[in-house]
């Protein structure tokens, strides 16, 4: 029987790796509906940006309205600790539409970038039911024995 151990530490790097990738997320939505030109300002900055492809600046103005709003979002849910599936899985769905995006420009350079984000993403989602806890427990001092199904039968 194979026996793994989750410690504090390994649900402690969990944590702030959420934590970060949340942040990271919740301040690009944040600096793009709230600083600079706000909002409007990115969507029409992402209509200019996208003009040499066949995607219609209607449907691209569209997407530069809402990905902040899903950025903000999944980076609240990420810092808060709440909903954290449905919000690592909207943001993996978000980076699929920016990397349709992207790829679709030829800007391989972002697409790389993206390729990282959806790699963090994927890696929390994948490991969410085993190291994502409460905030109490999570500073806890106990360790918990999880064991696998013995697969010689």
């Amino acid at each position: 029987m194979d026996i793994t151990l989750h410690t504090t530490e390994q649900r402690q790097a969990y944590l702030l790796l959420r934590l970060v990738t949340g942040l990271n997320f919740f301040m690009h939505g944040f600096a793009r509906i709230f600083t600079g030109t706000g909002l409007a300002g990115f969507a029409n900055g992402m209509v200019t940006s996208m003009a040499s492809t066949p995607l219609l600046p209607s449907a691209v103005l569209a997407a530069g309205y809402t990905i902040p709003c899903v950025e903000l979002l999944v980076g609240t849910l990420l810092l808060l600790g709440l909903f954290t599936r449905a919000a690592l899985s909207l943001g993996l769905l978000l980076m699929l539409l920016l990397m349709f995006g992207v790829t679709l420009k030829q800007d391989w350079n972002i697409a790389g970038s993206q390729l990282l984000y959806a790699l963090v993403l994927a890696a929390l989602l994948f490991a969410r039911q085993r190291y994502d806890l409460s905030w109490p427990a999570l500073f806890g001092r106990h360790y918990e024995r999880v064991s696998e199904p013995n697969k010689s039968l």
